[in-house]
């Protein structure tokens, strides 16, 4: 594969921190890398080094001749004057756009909804990122670097941004580098990662799943004192192995080599004994919606909805931006009263409320962390067990220098957990969740998500991550068109029932007149790009595919199985014989090619099939 661009020997420093010391890496044709690490590690900062925005300290950055490179940063580069129009294809005539199915594509996936001539200041945050984005990938590069692209998106345009990422360029062809916590996109995107950490980067095969599994073995094998790091690794395993639809796909070897890490691992809550701790805590009844109501600004946001949420409920929400989840959850706390229907809350409900701006430290202001946490005495129950405030403190990854920082200077990642910690000790039994993934990187992610699975009470989650979604609740339920519908297949189900949404109405691109356009016979809708590249081939096509995974499994098992009946002769052989022994190692390692060959087979035909 042809170089594009890298680093040798890099040193970046700033005033206080040596981010990076001697790093060389390259980025070649057709790799797919996620970036991964700590808040403050340095993803956003590698990005820039390589794209040339920063200049290293030390060693130099190298790019081939004639590489384009395009950038998106958390912040847009976006116009408030500007129209919509302008802002994604700027001065190019209307007919050059609009000929282009590529660009008529992007638009149609990304800002089919948004006036194509209303004013970019206008504009909502989500909107705006996906204008940038639209601005961004109408481009010709050679290199995409993306920093946190699914900020502020919806489900359905990741899940439309990650097809069109995948089939952006022909195999073996351009380079992608994305900087995202959003782990179902790294897994559906990426072909190998980078994990920043120490001043250093460490390069891994495979997806965020792999890696997660190569960092488990590592640990393992080097019998490193981060015991309760590699746990939690071990669980965030056990939840790849065992429980997500979306994960369904990947390949049967691989599953088995995790279930075999993780098979004295328990499961990831005891769903029994936390819904009796939650019946003991709430009794009976907690919300009870009935023929609910929500009109707001003559628009009908909730329609007749009837729900009812148990004491140990755990609800995943999930619904396109504007949809009402966050009035959804204002009329379940009672802050919002329904414009018709009853809304029945039980008496020993205590509301505790995560919000996405975080109005619950708006109060500490200056105050300082080790002074904030000082006002509580508490112990809370998690898992079974008491933990004091340090030690959840702790466990949500502060340090003590983190204790003298004042709340109003913490990093967006710090506050949110510090808010999710002041929530937890005040004991609430119903915890509302909007967004809290939000600024927390992978890591942290996890911590998060073992916190609540010990945590006994009803829990009703929205955020836009779908494996955060999946990870910790146990049943989906979707917003559409005002009506509430669970999601007995999860989120998969959910992506499905608005792709086909899309394919009846139809695509529509914005014209520059204002008006929307059809465009169903010349772009794509998410649903349809989710079939992948199975949706050109043939039947006969697809039966042959089909035909070689399994033969490739077949005879991968057949191949282990002689590799274990040579293991079990080497034992029994007589142990000064060294050729003997050479022999039938050499006979392995043949067999193990094999096995490597066929795996790439597999993997082939799976990536034929757009699995």
């Amino acid at each position: 594969m042809a170089f594009l661009l890298g680093c040798e020997k890099a040193r970046v420093e700033f005033p206080t921190k040596t981010v990076f010391e001697d790093v060389s890496l390259g980025l070649d044709e057709g790799d797919r890398i996620g970036v991964v690490g700590k808040n403050g590690d340095g993803k956003s900062t590698l990005l820039s080094l390589l794209a040339g925005i920063i200049e290293p300290d030390e060693g130099r950055v190298i790019r081939t001749r004639g590489v384009r490179v395009g950038v998106l940063g958390q912040a847009d580069v976006l116009s408030d004057g500007d129209t919509v129009e302008h802002a994604v294809v700027g001065d190019t005539p209307e007919y050059e756009w609009a000929g282009d199915a590529r660009v008529r594509d992007i638009i149609s996936g990304l800002a089919a909804d948004i006036p194509w001539q209303g004013r970019v200041g206008d504009l909502s945050g989500g909107q705006r990122r996906r204008v940038d984005l639209a601005r961004l990938l109408i481009g010709d590069w050679d290199v995409l670097m993306l920093d946190e692209p699914t900020n502020h998106l919806d489900m359905r345009a990741i899940t439309w941004l990650a097809h069109h990422l995948k089939a952006r360029w022909k195999h073996g062809t351009g380079a992608l580098l994305v900087v995202t916590h959003d782990r179902w996109f790294l897994d559906e995107v990426c072909l190998s990662m980078w994990e920043v950490h120490d001043r250093t980067i460490d390069p891994f095969e495979g997806g965020f799943s792999a890696y997660i599994q190569q960092r488990v073995e590592r640990d393992r094998q080097a019998q490193v004192a981060e015991q309760r790091r590699q746990n939690q690794l071990r669980r965030e395993l056990a939840w790849l192995a065992r429980g997500a639809q979306a994960r369904s796909t990947k390949p049967k070897f691989r599953i088995d080599a995790a279930r075999e890490l993780i098979a004295d691992v328990p499961p990831l809550r005891n769903t029994l004994e936390l819904k009796r701790m939650a019946v003991a805590r709430l009794g009976k009844q907690v919300v009870d919606l009935t023929d609910v109501s929500v009109r707001l600004g003559g628009k009908t946001v909730l329609d007749d909805v009837s729900w009812i949420i148990g004491p140990g409920d755990r609800f995943g929400i999930v619904g396109e931006n504007g949809a009402g989840k966050t009035t959804l959850l204002r009329v379940i706390e009672g802050a919002l009263a329904p414009s018709a229907g009853r809304v029945k809350i039980g008496k020993t409900v205590k509301f505790a409320v995560l919000s996405q701006h975080l109005d619950n430290l708006v109060k500490l202001g200056s105050d300082r962390v080790r002074e904030v946490i000082g006002r509580y005495s508490r112990r809370v129950m998690l898992d079974g067990k008491e933990a004091t405030p340090a030690q959840l403190l702790e466990r949500l990854g502060f340090t003590r220098d983190d204790l003298n920082e004042p709340v109003c200077d913490l990093s967006g990642g710090q506050k949110r957990r510090l808010a999710l910690m002041l929530i937890l000790l005040d004991e609430p039994n119903v915890l509302i969740l909007d967004e809290p993934g939000n600024d927390l990187d992978t890591d942290m992610l996890a911590q998060v998500e073992d916190l609540l699975d010990g945590w006994p009470g009803t829990l009703l989650l929205v955020t836009h991550d779908r494996y955060l979604m999946e990870r910790v609740t146990d049943n989906q339920y979707a917003l559409i068109n005002g009506k509430i519908r669970h999601l007995p297949r999860g989120v998969g189900e959910y992506l499905e029932l608005v792709g086909r949404t899309t394919d009846e109405r139809g695509g529509v691109v914005a014209s520059s007149s204002g008006k929307a356009s059809a465009s169903k016979q010349t772009s794509t809708s998410a649903g349809e790009q989710a079939t992948g590249a199975a949706s050109k081939l043939s039947g006969g096509e697809i039966r042959a595919l089909r035909k070689s995974m399994a033969s490739a499994e077949r005879k991968m098992d057949t191949l282990r199985g002689k590799i274990e009946g040579i293991h079990q002769a080497m034992t029994e052989a007589d142990p000064s014989d060294y050729v003997k022994l050479g022999d039938m190692q050499k006979e392995i390692k043949e067999i193990e090619t094999q096995i490597e060959a066929l795996e790439e087979e597999w993997m082939e035909a799976a990536e034929a099939l757009g699995e």
